[in-house]
C-alpha cells in the first residue's frame, strides 16, 4: 500500500458548502452552520475522488515529525495568526463589497512574533521568499516539542528524545479487528503527520485516562482505513453515519492519488460530535511496547514505564485503560 498523504493544510470538504444562519453545533457562540450540499466539489472530482482512500478523521490535534536538532522529533502544530491592527483591516476587507479584489498581506509586519524555531507547513504557497496566508488569515506551521516545555506537556508525555521512540496507536499487523499501543522509532514517522489523542485533547471525545492519571497517544494520519463505505452520495454517507458502527466517527478524510486530501466532518451532514459510543472504542487493544532493548530506568510517572509495566497485555477497549502512573 502506498504510504498516505500528510496533513499539512486545511482540507476541503468532499461536497459544497453553503452557510446557514443558525447556531453551530460544532463551536460554541458561532451563529451559523456550515453544511454539505448533495454536490460533490470540483476539488473533489480534480483529485479523482472515487478512487481515493477513505480513512478515519480522528478528533485530536495535529502534529508533524521532521529533524530537529540532528534528529527526529515531534513538532506541534502552531498558526502564525495576525496582530489585531491587520485582523480588523482583514474582517473589514472581507466584509466589503470590494472583496473581489485580492487581500495583500505584509507578512512582515501584519502578524504576531513566532519563535525562532517555528516553520510554515510545507504545501504553504510562497511570495517573494514569504508563506501566503489561507483564506482565514492564518499560515499553518509547526513548532518543536521540547522535553521541558509546559505548554505542550501532553505532546511531550508521547515522546522519548533519547531513545528516539513515540507511543503510537495503530491496528495490529496480523489482525485489524484489533488495536495496537507500541513504541515506535520516531525515524518510522519522519515527514509523517500525527494526531494526539488524550484526556487534555478536544475535550476527550473518546474518553482515555482520568484527570488523575492522564494518556495520550499518537496516532499516524490515515492509519484506520474504512473497508465497507457506501457510494458518494450525502443521503447514502448520512445513512453510513447514522446506522452503521463503522460509522461512529468523527468524520472521513479520503487520501487521493495525487497527495490531496478531502473531508467530510459529521458536522457538515448536520449530526452531532461528539457521541457517547466511538467505532475507535469498540475494539480490544493490545500493549506491545518491545523495551527490552533499552536498558534505561524511565521515570516513574511517564507513559513508558507504565506501559512497560502492562506489556502485552489486552484490553477491551481503549477507556478500559487505566493508568497507575
Amino acid at each position: 500500500m502506498r504510504r498516505l498523504g500528510s496533513v499539512q493544510r486545511k482540507m476541503p470538504c468532499v461536497f459544497v458548502t453553503e452557510v446557514k444562519e443558525e447556531p453551530s453545533t460544532k463551536r460554541e457562540h458561532q451563529p451559523f452552520k456550515v453544511l454539505a450540499t448533495e454536490t460533490i466539489s470540483h476539488k473533489a472530482l480534480d483529485a479523482d475522488i472515487h478512487s481515493a482512500i477513505p480513512t478515519e478523521k480522528v478528533d485530536g490535534t495535529c502534529c508533524y515529525v521532521t529533524t530537529y536538532k540532528g534528529q527526529p522529533y515531534l513538532w506541534a502544530r502552531l498558526d502564525r495568526k495576525p496582530n489585531k491592527l491587520a485582523e480588523k483591516r482583514f474582517k473589514n476587507f472581507l466584509h466589503s463589497k470590494q472583496n473581489s479584489k485580492e487581500f495583500f498581506w505584509n507578512v512582515e509586519e501584519d502578524f504576531k512574533p513566532v519563535p525562532e524555531c517555528w516553520i510554515p507547513a510545507k504545501e504553504i504557497e510562497q511570495l517573494n521568499g514569504n508563506p501566503i496566508p489561507d483564506e482565514n488569515g492564518h499560515i499553518p506551521g509547526w513548532v518543536p516539542v521540547e522535553k521541558n516545555n509546559k505548554q505542550y506537556c501532553w505532546h511531550s508525555s508521547v515522546v522519548n528524545y533519547e531513545f528516539e521512540i513515540a507511543l503510537v496507536l495503530r491496528h495490529h499487523s496480523d489482525d485489524p479487528g484489533l488495536l495496537e499501543i507500541s513504541a515506535v522509532p520516531l525515524s518510522d514517522l519522519l515527514e509523517q503527520t500525527l494526531e494526539l489523542i488524550g484526556t487534555n485533547i478536544n475535550g476527550n471525545p473518546y474518553g482515555l485516562g482520568s484527570k488523575k492519571h492522564p494518556l495520550h497517544l499518537l496516532i499516524p494520519h490515515g492509519a484506520f482505513q474504512i473497508r465497507n463505505l457506501p457510494t458518494l452520495k450525502h443521503n447514502d454517507l448520512l445513512s453510513w453515519f447514522e446506522g452503521c458502527r463503522e460509522g461512529k466517527i468523527e468524520g472521513i478524510v479520503w487520501h487521493c492519488s495525487d497527495g490531496c486530501l478531502i473531508k467530510v466532518h459529521r458536522h457538515h451532514l448536520g449530526l452531532c460530535w461528539p457521541i457517547p459510543d466511538t467505532y475507535m472504542n469498540s475494539k480490544p487493544v493490545i500493549i506491545n511496547m518491545n523495551l527490552n532493548n533499552y536498558v534505561y530506568a524511565f521515570d516513574a510517572k511517564c507513559l513508558f514505564n507504565h506501559f512497560s509495566k502492562i506489556d502485552n497485555q489486552k484490553f477491551g477497549r481503549l477507556k478500559d485503560i487505566i493508568l497507575n502512573v
